[in-house]
């Protein structure tokens, strides 16, 4: 879930003056975390502190977003969210907008199985995010990392997006130079999973993203937490963005990793289901 930090801090100083083009520094003095940094360590140490059965794990959800939203006020949450940030009684509000899929990383690196992701995306989603475009593409997104942890192949997490989640039938070339500010589910994930699947690598995924201009530090949080999955993180960009992190950051980061390792085994027979489906879709 550090790739999709990775890519909000140098996808945020693009974010309200986009760049058309691959060509910049990935770090910059003017870069910082933003809401989507902090909601995804948010739901991190959500998934951390939960039960072996996830059964608290909506109300762990409402209870840490809250507080790390509240203790970094001024990180650019969307008015209908830190209204609810800072609720009494805090209910989900029927919102399709990509913060759905900005902080789900963590349930996709969390799960050890495919159905098991789909429902940690579900539980840590719906309590904000219960329209049916923000459940999808929390889903998509969590699906495609549990699948690069897997083992399938980019065009294989490709099929399985397009045939169950978005239809990939555009190039980031295509879109780049017509591709404006969007905030919903469907105008941005499709988007980042493009930048993904054109990718040569970590970094080349997250340049990918923010090159397209709009939403650019949630569109390369989204496309850099699946490319963490995927190519896992060169060891130079994660010292030099973990330098922008406070002590708290830092210390979610570890806990998330402690309980759920990098190089834990996943379910064998899950993952066998997982590429013989794709394998039947594209039949």
């Amino acid at each position: 879930m550090l790739g999709a930090i990775i890519g909000d801090i140098a996808g945020s100083r693009f974010e309200w003056h986009n760049i058309k083009s691959k060509d910049f520094a990935l770090f910059d003095p003017g870069c910082f975390p933003t809401d989507d940094s902090y909601m995804t360590l948010a739901l991190a140490e959500a998934l951390t502190v939960s039960r072996p059965d996830f059964s608290d794990l909506s109300i762990n959800a409402v209870r840490e977003m809250q507080l790390w939203g509240r203790r970094h006020p001024d990180a650019g949450y969307g008015s209908r969210f830190r209204e609810w940030l800072n609720s009494p009684d805090p209910r989900p509000y029927n919102s399709l907008g990509n913060g759905a899929a900005m902080r789900v990383s963590p349930a996709g690196f969390a799960a050890e199985t495919l159905s098991e992701v789909k429902m940690l995306a579900r539980m840590i989603t719906e309590v904000t995010h219960n329209h049916p475009e923000g459940l999808k593409a929390a889903e998509a997104v969590a699906s495609a990392i549990f699948l690069a942890r897997a083992g399938l192949s980019l065009p294989e997490i490709r099929t399985y997006i397009d045939r169950n989640y978005y239809s990939m039938d555009f190039t980031l070339d295509e879109i780049r130079p017509h591709y404006r500010f969007d905030v919903t589910c469907h105008g941005s994930v499709p988007q980042a999973f493009m930048a993904l699947f054109e990718s040569s690598g970590f970094e080349d995924a997250i340049r990918n993203a923010i090159s397209i201009g709009g939403d650019s530090d949630t569109i390369a949080a989204i496309a850099g937490g699946m490319a963490e999955a995927v190519y896992g993180i060169p060891p130079e960009i994660r010292k030099k963005a973990m330098d922008y992190l406070d002590e708290e950051s830092r210390k979610c980061i570890a806990a998330f990793k402690g309980r759920f390792p990098e190089d834990r085994p996943l379910a064998e027979q899950d993952i066998r289901e997982s590429i013989q489906e794709v394998g039947s879709q594209e039949k």
